[in-house]
């Protein structure tokens, strides 16, 4: 079983390909997709397809989670994430994906018990249980991992 954790964006997109290996959770690879700050949202959505789609056929894998979209006082804000959730939607159901969602709260909760935990909390709970010697880097790529550790936890119940 490979999943495959998405945290969107239309300026960074983190990801991460995990595998389940009895108790624990194995990182097979995880980075960030930079799709530019002076670029136009179509071509930065483009960018973001293409990277993505070379991610799924590099990496096949059997089931992609990607977070939810996140409203609080800036809907703009919510509006262009939710784009970028649009594309990498697209690319895991192009790739046959099966595909679940969860909330920045629950993810938050799975990994670290909290599920108001700030940044800094998860990013050293995703150290530990995947077992790396060092936090995740950017922190786009630690979260794709939080939303994939999450899902793992998800299935087992």
């Amino acid at each position: 079983m490979r999943i495959i954790g998405i945290d969107p964006g239309t300026r960074i997109v983190g990801y991460a390909v995990v595998e389940p290996v009895g108790s624990r959770i194995k990182a097979i690879a995880y980075g960030a997709i930079r799709a530019g700050n002076k670029v136009e949202l179509p071509e930065r959505l483009r960018t973001i397809y293409r990277e993505l789609r070379k991610i799924f056929k590099k990496y096949p894998s059997d089931e992609t989670v990607i977070e939810t979209v996140f409203f609080n006082k800036d809907a703009q804000a919510a509006i262009k994430i939710g784009e970028g959730r649009g594309v990498a939607l697209l690319c895991a159901a192009e790739a046959k994906q099966a595909i679940f969602e969860y909330t920045p709260a629950e993810i938050k909760k799975s990994v670290t018990g909290n599920g108001r935990a700030d940044k800094k909390q998860i990013q050293e709970m995703v150290k530990v249980i995947l077992g790396l010697e060092e936090i995740p880097r950017p922190a786009d790529a630690a979260d794709a991992l939080a939303i994939a550790i999450c899902h793992v936890h998800r299935r087992k119940n």
